[in-house]
């Protein structure tokens, strides 16, 4: 990959992280805590436990992608507000690093399990790994007695202005 091409990549994901962030923050802010130990069978993690496996994985991802390599961090969270003061905290800044990075940085390969792929590619995993998991999470929240909030337009428990006409 080029340094032009990887550039180029960060320069398209970046924003969508970024929106994304939101959106998965939003999520998250939803788990009640009462409820948070739910999960829907004995092969799945908790809410609490999906909602840090969420958070953790993102900073996993871009950290490993700033730093050339990947060191996972586990962290044990008690509760949802912490997961998310741990998100709110650590995400945001690790996007400005990014945005920061030379392009030499971005198309350098890294090896994690069996793939070596340029760093700037991790950044598509890291998306498509927060919204797969950030769904499962949304299936969640009714059976916890949560609202789902908006996604990617209204859910069934955001109010919507009906049109004036």
């Amino acid at each position: 990959m080029t340094n032009e091409n990887a550039q180029g990549i960060l320069s398209f994901l970046l924003p969508q992280l970024r929106q994304e962030f939101e959106t998965t923050r939003k999520v998250i802010a939803a788990i009640p805590q009462d409820t948070c130990a739910y999960k829907p069978s004995e092969k799945c993690m908790t809410g609490l436990d999906l909602a840090a496996h969420i958070a953790l994985a993102e900073t996993f991802f871009l950290n490993g992608v700033i730093n050339g390599g990947f060191d996972w961090k586990e962290q044990k969270f008690r509760e949802p507000s912490a997961v998310l003061a741990y998100y709110d905290a650590s995400v945001p800044p690790l996007f400005d690093q990014l945005a920061a990075l030379p392009a030499e940085k971005l198309a350098q390969p890294i090896t994690f399990h069996a793939w070596t792929m340029p760093a700037v590619e991790y950044l598509a995993l890291d998306l498509k790994h927060g919204i797969h998991h950030r769904g499962q999470l949304s299936a969640y929240l009714r059976p916890m007695g949560a609202k789902v909030p908006s996604i990617y337009g209204p859910s069934a428990d955001t109010e919507t202005q009906s049109a004036v006409g």
